[in-house]
């Protein structure tokens, strides 16, 4: 689930980049370096929030990364980061025209 919310977060950034810039995103699955991309002026909650929801991606990629995150990987984890994830995704729909 967590990479599901990861995804949905970098999609969202990365169609914003390409709205406000006219040009095709960075190919980087770095939600912070993204959101700097799309020039936004992130908190820093929301920062951090990028910042750890970044790693679930990474986690997919790399087998010797899944154990360590999936014993992080809580029900309350999971359960704060899809609230978040929920709220950035429909925060950044209303920065696109």
């Amino acid at each position: 689930m967590l990479f599901c919310c990861q995804q949905a977060v970098e999609k969202r950034l990365k169609g914003l980049i390409v709205d406000r810039t006219d040009v095709f995103p960075p190919r980087t699955h770095d939600l912070s370096r993204l959101a700097e991309a799309a020039k936004l002026q992130l908190g820093e909650e929301q920062d951090l929030f990028l910042r750890r929801l970044t790693k679930y991606y990474i986690g997919t990629r790399y087998p010797e990364e899944v154990s360590l995150l999936s014993r992080e990987a809580t029900q309350e984890v999971a359960t704060q980061l899809l609230k978040q994830t929920k709220d950035v995704v429909t925060w950044l729909e209303t920065l696109q025209n």
